[in-house]
């Protein structure tokens, strides 16, 4: 068995320059969950480590197979300097865990919720899974291991998760392009919902 930490900390390193702070969090039963923060500019980045050590299964399937399936790491990019959000590191780490804890497999689309503020004040306490790709690249690993996919996360007011609950991820990310909101702004109000 490969150890894939390693690479996924290399590509992440590779992509967002070198992490100024790390943080760790073991949760009972699972394996322990990194949180890496870059610094660019006015935009500071959180990508946890660890998600991506074991294959994420379907929670429907009998026996969990220890090679195959989707593995993935999150990353979430907010305006620096604006609020508290270094206090994101605990809420970052329960998603990341989250499929080996609850047996669900995070995938674009998919609302994730920590059930408070993603940090003290947030308007916000769930995310919506973006399309993996554009800041990270995949990293392919060798057959048959499926490649480590970097998932964005866009945090989302109640109003937002509950609207798009209704009508769809695409249809709120395009209210979202639609009123050019800033989702890196971390103390944004809600998209206009009407």
């Amino acid at each position: 068995m490969v150890d894939v930490l390693p690479l996924v900390e290399a590509r992440l390193s590779t992509a967002l320059g070198e992490p100024d702070a790390r943080a760790a969090v073991t949760f009972l039963g699972t394996d322990r969950i990194e949180v890496l923060r870059f610094q660019e500019g006015d935009v500071v980045r959180y990508a946890t480590l660890g998600m991506s050590a074991h294959p994420m299964t379907d929670p429907t399937a009998v026996l969990a197979d220890p090679v195959k399936g989707p593995r993935a790491e999150l990353v979430l990019s907010v305006r620096a300097g604006v609020a508290e959000t270094d206090k994101v590191l605990r809420p970052l780490a329960v998603l990341a865990a989250s499929p080996q804890v609850e047996g669900v497999v995070v995938a674009p689309g998919a609302s994730l919720d920590v059930g408070e503020p993603l940090w003290p004040g947030a308007p916000f306490t769930s995310v919506l899974v973006g399309e993996p790709g554009g800041l990270v690249e995949d990293l392919r690993l060798d057959e048959p291991l499926d490649p480590v996919r970097f998932l964005p996360l866009l945090p989302m007011t109640p109003n937002e998760a509950a609207w798009k609950r209704v009508h769809g991820a695409q249809a709120l990310q395009e209210r979202w392009l639609t009123n050019g909101t800033d989702l890196r702004d971390p103390s944004r109000r809600s998209v206009p919902l009407e």
